[in-house]
């Protein structure tokens, strides 16, 4: 399913925080602050256990998407703590985040594996939001744009050209990601029209629509500028997106 993404798109990734509670919480203080608006696109990832709740507290808000954080290759099975993507979108989640640095080099996800749940993703209707991105290894070596495109190119490699022109890509620099360290507007916009231009080569002109987000350290102090960036289609944000108020500023730069 391809859904029309309006650009600039905000993603907030909770990650392990915010339980259903918190999360309500959050959306009781949030949603007064932030004006329904068709002009941007607002996805909220929370933890899968927040997933209702948040569904629940968003009623009347057809604005603001909802994603989760990950799904598993297979569609069902005796696969302990996990959830399928027919699971997530059966309870509302429209977008799922695919190959996030902390799930490729906190629990060894490789290459192969993003491909199957974009593949796997896409069989359910939902919108992968694949993330790519470098360490400071890779970046001080002069490898990120072979580390950014080879991420790319093996994450869609099991999907159709229609469901890679509806998806999102996120461009992460894994040394900028909850290190207060950030690319500059500058260094983002360079890896964007690198990622921009294999997009195309992949599926068509088609591709220039599909949003590229920058995450890594973003905040309410950096947003604007960021967003500004050439090819910068949105943010994906992880700290800064778990403050209300905070959340707030960012989705109204």
């Amino acid at each position: 399913m391809t859904r029309t993404i309006q650009r600039p798109v905000l993603a907030a990734n909770w990650k392990m925080n915010l339980g259903p509670t918190q999360a309500t919480e959050f959306l009781r203080e949030f949603l007064p602050t932030h004006p329904a608006s068709a002009e941007r696109t607002v996805i909220l990832f929370p933890p899968a256990i927040s997933l209702a709740a948040v569904r629940e507290a968003l009623r009347g808000r057809p604005d603001i998407q909802l994603g989760v954080q990950n799904v598993h290759t297979e569609e069902k099975g005796a696969f302990t703590g996990e959830i399928s993507a027919a699971m997530a979108a059966e309870a509302g989640a429209a977008f799922v985040l695919v190959g996030h640095s902390e799930r490729r080099h906190l629990f060894g996800e490789t290459d192969a594996q993003t491909a199957q749940k974009c593949a796997r993703v896409e069989s359910a209707g939902l919108t992968p939001a694949l993330c790519v991105g470098e360490t400071i290894e890779q970046r001080e070596r002069d490898e990120t744009e072979a580390v950014v495109l080879h991420q790319l190119r093996a994450g869609v490699s099991a999907m159709s050209d229609e469901a890679v022109r509806g998806m999102i890509v996120a461009y992460e620099p894994v040394w900028a990601i909850g290190t207060g360290r950030t690319a500059t507007p500058e260094d983002a916009s360079a890896v964007h029209r690198v990622i921009r231009a294999a997009l195309v080569e992949l599926a068509g002109d088609g591709a220039l629509e599909i949003p590229i987000l920058y995450g890594g350290s973003a905040n309410a102090g950096n947003a604007a500028a960021l967003l500004a960036a050439d090819q910068v289609d949105g943010l994906l944000v992880g700290g800064a997106s778990m403050s209300a108020r905070t959340w707030a500023t960012i989705c109204g730069s």
